[in-house]
């Protein structure tokens, strides 16, 4: 028989409980007994006849008292980021007033958020369902106007209402002897912009002309009818004076249904964010030599941990041998469920009259030693599973030596995203944090490279690729984001003074410090739109503007696609190799490229790789067979594509149905795509690409593609639709730059994206006077630039959203607003071709000044310091002051001397002096 120390325990208990007291201290490996016994003076005994991992459990408790005394091989925290639905009521109420008094419609909703009425009024005399502005007596105070045809007024929180019992309102006073027929509304919860609505409709309340006594015409108010509207049947909450005139009789006679007033409530739900963790710690027992996880959450309820083991890298879940911890059943043969043991059961034994319980749950498992891992998702009813990042949770278990014992936190959500955190390392070549040492420039870069070459050694390798779960690869790429970072600012901090043309040589970053990402530094220019094929002279006509564009302070230029094309715009390629297309010819395109690299612009092709058309027909007359160098059969397009009956493999992506889609997934496909853009990169000088349709194929193939062309810079298409309500963008759009962020993560952050989740954000919060939207819950940019800014392209327009298409045309008028958030903001911005060479030239040209004189970058730090209604500002590396929208701001007085820079129609930019 052994003996654990428990003292951890003991005192956690004896703290909650004075009177506690343990009878025995020894120990056996089994499952938990133990028998609590009453003392005479109202304390207990507890009777452990076994500890075999007890923990000390609680509500803010995160390690068991074994594991903080033992051999702890792997401990994480997951963060569950998930929603609940919270029910609630929506009340409305109508009182009359008294001795010709203004009456009062009261609108309430007892759910916690910050509540806005959306509403305006209909006139006698209005035809159809429009809304109109009310009068301005009628206005509550804090109500804004919305443009010319609704009000916003914010629902106060009463002050006697408590935490549980909120409830928040807003009171409307109107005259009797108004014009107003009706008071339309809907409700909007400012936190997460919903909207609520009746039925899909307003809420309306009819204020009717009613008939008086006496007298044979029709309006003199003496009173108001309510009738049904898209409310319900209001009848039923009316509350009539007697003399009620039946249908039919006449009018002129009767006295009117003087109406003393109404209530009524409707049901409504909201979605809210809530977010609960889990922590696991497994260590080696000494005495089984097995493995003992200890499951931990904060979710409160029957949670169910549906789990299983592995043997081997595949992750192939099996069944392990028993012992299984208690409540475990078998599910149909393939895994294990075990409800987890309430927290606060535990308590209630260990400390009998603490007032305090804890609240979660809690399971042990003992596991055999040659497993490799475990695998578990959770339960917590049958529509509601928590995975992460859309998989299997993964706890490895390849024992002490392999694993180091730090406690790693991260965030996992429910179906899909995932967002971990690794704390920066201590030690930076050899010198530890925090000694008093003095440490160079060059050897503390030297350390940083250092690790940034470590940890991408770390993620390239084929054998950590295996170990390494998805998240653990995560947090090297946000490490490495963080190194970089650091490095760049003692790069552009530590520049000695010499001459103009030496400092210049110096600001030149190292061209390969990240693959297909640039120096950080990058401004773009897509140097063409929809029309710039007509002429067939597009390349000799760019020419002329080369010195021009390099003068702006561009440094790179994104061209058109440069392969025959069966449309003129170069984007249904035929002949990959066959570079004369309708912008000029192949010399044409070689003499542009070379004239942007002699004054140090880089040159972006615009390459189409995930459909190509065909130039012959097969047997059956479809045209799937291709010609020239690459002259593919059917074999190279999917097979789900049912338009060109290909013989490939099923799409890794979304169909585009106007061409066949290409199978990526076929070795020579692969190999002569690689071949193709090297001979591009060679023959024509690209520096880099523009991926189009990348919705089309699986990231992974793009990686193999940069990995072989090796680009300075790359950035993929990725454009689908966001998230709308009624017709009304949401606010979170989360779930969009997800997306966007999965596929960046499957080229192994070798290519950046187009932030499309930016822009949409930027038509709602410009055109709409919504500038809330451009801050996200955490106050961080609501873009992809919010989440992973290196690898985020922003941009307001490009030759699909604008140019002679018009698909997504930004709000006009605000277009300068846009750039003057993304050429101050974090992310590479890219300035569209039509908008540069128009009358906005002068303030772009001077927009790109200021971020190349404040030295503004990709991973640049961001402040938002305001986001309402009608205003959003932010600070740029504490150098650059920002605001956009009509509202007032002016930069925060301190330390620091603001100087007005910049400024244009609802935008203005400040520099520290």
């Amino acid at each position: 028989m052994s003996t654990v120390c428990i003292e951890p325990l003991f005192q956690r208990c004896r703290r909650e409980n004075p009177r506690f007291r343990l009878k025995s201290l020894a120990t056996k490996p089994s499952s938990l007994n133990y028998s609590p016994k009453p003392l005479r003076n109202g304390g207990s005994f507890c009777n452990f006849k076994s500890l075999h991992g007890v923990r000390p459990l609680g509500a803010a408790s995160i390690d068991t008292a074994l594991f903080e005394t033992t051999d702890v091989f792997f401990k994480e925290t997951f963060i569950l980021k998930r929603t609940e639905v919270v029910e609630g009521k929506i009340s409305i109420r109508l009182d009359p007033g008294k001795n010709g008094e203004n009456w009062q419609l009261t609108v309430g909703c007892n759910i916690p958020g910050s509540w806005v009425l959306h509403w305006g009024v209909s006139y006698i005399d209005d035809v159809g369902s429009e809304w109109d502005q009310p009068p301005l007596e009628m206005r509550p105070p804090g109500s804004v106007a919305i443009k010319d045809y609704a009000i916003e007024t914010p629902l106060k929180k009463l002050s006697s209402a408590s935490e549980r019992d909120t409830l928040h309102e807003v009171t409307i006073d109107f005259s009797p002897n108004s014009e107003i027929a009706a008071i339309r509304f809907v409700l909007k919860d400012e936190d997460y912009g919903a909207w609520y609505q009746h039925r899909g409709r307003d809420f309306e309340v009819l204020l009717m002309d009613y008939l008086c006594e006496g007298t044979n015409t029709v309006g003199a108010k003496e009173g108001f009818g309510i009738w049904p509207g898209p409310l319900g049947q209001l009848s039923n909450m009316l509350l009539k004076a007697e003399g009620s005139h039946p249908k039919g009789q006449d009018s002129s006679s009767v006295s009117g249904d003087l109406i003393t007033g109404f209530y009524e409530e409707h049901s409504i739900v909201k979605e809210v964010p809530v977010d609960n963790s889990v922590n696991v710690s497994v260590k080696k027992c000494p005495e089984t030599a097995r493995n003992l996880l200890y499951l931990e959450t904060d979710l409160i309820g029957d949670v169910v941990v549906h789990w299983g083991v592995c043997r081997d890298d595949s992750k192939t879940w099996e069944i392990p041998a028993a012992p299984h911890p208690p409540e475990t059943k078998l599910f149909k043969k393939k895994a294990l469920r075990t409800l987890l043991q309430e927290t606060k059961k535990l308590l209630r034994y260990l400390v009998l009259q603490s007032k305090e319980d804890g609240h979660g749950s809690w399971g042990l498992f003992t596991l055999d030693e040659e497993l490799e891992g475990f695998l578990f998702v959770l339960k917590l009813n049958e529509n509601t599973w928590l995975r992460c990042m859309g998989n299997d949770f993964y706890i490895p278990l390849l024992g002490s030596s392999s694993l180091p014992a730090q406690s790693r936190q991260g965030q996992s959500e429910g179906w899909g995203k995932s967002e971990r955190v690794v704390s920066v390392p201590t030690e930076i070549s050899g010198k530890t944090a925090g000694e008093n040492e003095i440490v160079s420039d060059a050897a503390y870069t030297d350390g940083i490279i250092n690790d940034i070459r470590n940890l991408v050694s770390d993620i390239s390798s084929e054998k950590r690729q295996k170990t390494k779960t998805k998240q653990a690869q995560e947090s090297i790429l946000q490490e490495i984001e963080k190194l970089a970072a650091e490095a760049y600012s003692i790069f552009r901090s530590s520049i000695p003074t010499f001459s103009e043309d030496a400092v210049l040589e110096t600001l030149k970053p190292p061209e390969k410090l990240t693959s297909g990402t640039g120096s950080g530094f990058e401004i773009l220019c897509q140097g063409f739109n929809w029309e710039s094929n007509k002429s067939g002279r597009w390349y000799m006509e760019l020419s002329k503007k080369v010195a021009e564009l390099s003068s702006l302070g561009f440094t790179v230029v994104w061209l058109p696609p440069p392969t025959a094309s069966v449309s003129p715009e170069g984007y249904m390629p035929t002949d990959l190799y066959n570079l004369n297309s309708r912008y000029g010819s192949s010399d044409e395109l070689k003499v542009l490229v070379k004239s942007f690299h002699e004054v140090g612009v880089k040159v972006l092709g615009d390459v189409v790789l995930n459909h190509r058309c065909a130039q012959y027909q097969n047997q059956n007359g479809i045209w799937n067979i291709f010609g020239g160098r690459l002259n593919w059969d059917d074999r190279a397009i999917v097979a789900d594509d049912p338009h060109f009956q290909g013989r490939g493999n099923k799409s890794s992506g979304d169909n585009f149905h106007a061409a066949p889609n290409i199978d990526h997934s076929q070795d020579f496909v692969r190999e002569d795509i690689k071949e193709w853009l090297c001979w591009l990169r060679k023959e024509i000088g690209y520096d880099g690409w523009r991926l189009d349709f990348v919705r089309g194929f699986w990231g992974g193939y793009v990686k193999d593609y940069m990995d072989a062309s090796e680009p300075y810079f790359a950035v993929g298409e990725y454009w689908d639709s966001l998230s709308y309500t009624y017709g009304e963008m949401d606010h979170n759009q989360d779930a969009h730059r997800q997306r966007i962020i999965d596929w960046i993560n499957a080229t192994n952050g070798a290519a950046g994206a187009f932030d499309v989740t930016t822009k949409g954000i930027l038509h709602s919060a410009l055109g709409r006077c919504e500038y809330w939207r451009l801050s996200d819950q955490k106050r961080k940019p609501p873009g992809v630039v919010g989440w992973w800014p290196s690898r985020a392209v922003t941009f307001i327009e490009n030759h699909d959203t604008g140019s002679t298409q018009g698909h997504w045309r930004f709000p006009g008028g605000k277009e300068m607003q846009g750039y003057a958030y993304i050429l101050t903001h974090p992310g590479t911005p890219a300035v569209f071709f039509d908008h540069l060479f128009s009358h906005y030239r002068s303030e772009i040209a001077s927009l790109i000044s200021l971020r190349n004189r404040n030295e503004i970058h990709c991973r640049s730090t961001i402040q938002i310091t305001m986001a309402e209604r009608d205003v959003y500002a932010a600070i740029i590396d504490e150098k650059v002051a920002m605001k956009i929208g009509p509202g007032y701001y002016e930069p925060p007085k301190g330390q620091q001397r603001w100087t007005l820079a910049l400024e244009g129609k609802d935008y203005k930019i400040w520099e520290t002096s």
